[in-house]
């Protein structure tokens, strides 16, 4: 009676390394924990469920989350946009109460974001998103009614046509990480 847990790993990562030799999901952060081993760790402190997406041949961080306890789903059509790697999962892991989708570059966000997400979706929620400061964050949970219209989303916005269209319960939780990711090197330290 839990929700599927999405960990979103198969973006380019282009602005961190735009020659592409470089994953910023496989940096190290100061602690000496990976980006996604991070990522999935805390994500799995909460949802016992969750599937990992990354792209054809990223072998090395599909063995590091696989370590981490998660389910690897190779998204073939990575390549065309973050919804494309939502569309695989939800595709590959149909939810009966629904699904919390974080992402590989959000190292920062604590499980007990996830665990109050989950509750939301348990309350009735038919969107949770958290928010801290005033702003909303990442992760997000769907209830299972969003499934088709999860299945039809297209392009590198993921799902943020569906926040904008839909009723969402916002969430606060005292958080900072849910508005932290990692887009270029220096985001790997702290500020």
């Amino acid at each position: 009676m839990h929700p599927v847990g999405i960990l979103l790993c198969a973006g380019r990562g282009a602005r961190f390394d735009p020659t592409g030799a470089t994953s910023k999901l496989l940096a190290t952060l100061p602690g000496g924990e990976t980006v996604a081993g991070a990522s999935a760790r805390r994500l799995r402190a909460v949802l016992p469920n969750v599937i990992a997406v990354v792209r054809p041949g990223d072998d090395a961080l599909a063995a590091q989350l696989r370590t981490a306890g998660c389910d690897i789903l190779v998204c073939p059509d990575a390549h065309l946009g973050m919804a494309a790697s939502l569309v695989c999962a939800v595709h590959a892991r149909p939810a009966p109460f629904g699904w919390i989708v974080a992402l590989g570059d959000m190292p920062w966000v604590l499980p007990s974001t996830v665990q109050a997400l989950w509750d939301a979706l348990a309350d009735g929620a038919s969107i949770a998103a958290p928010t801290f400061g005033g702003q909303r964050g990442n992760p997000v949970g769907f209830a299972p009614e969003h499934r088709a219209a999860l299945l039809a989303l297209e392009g590198d916005q993921g799902a943020r046509g569906l926040l904008a269209t839909h009723p969402v319960t916002l969430v606060p939780v005292d958080d900072p990480g849910i508005l932290r990711d990692i887009d270029e090197r220096d985001d790997l330290y702290p500020a």
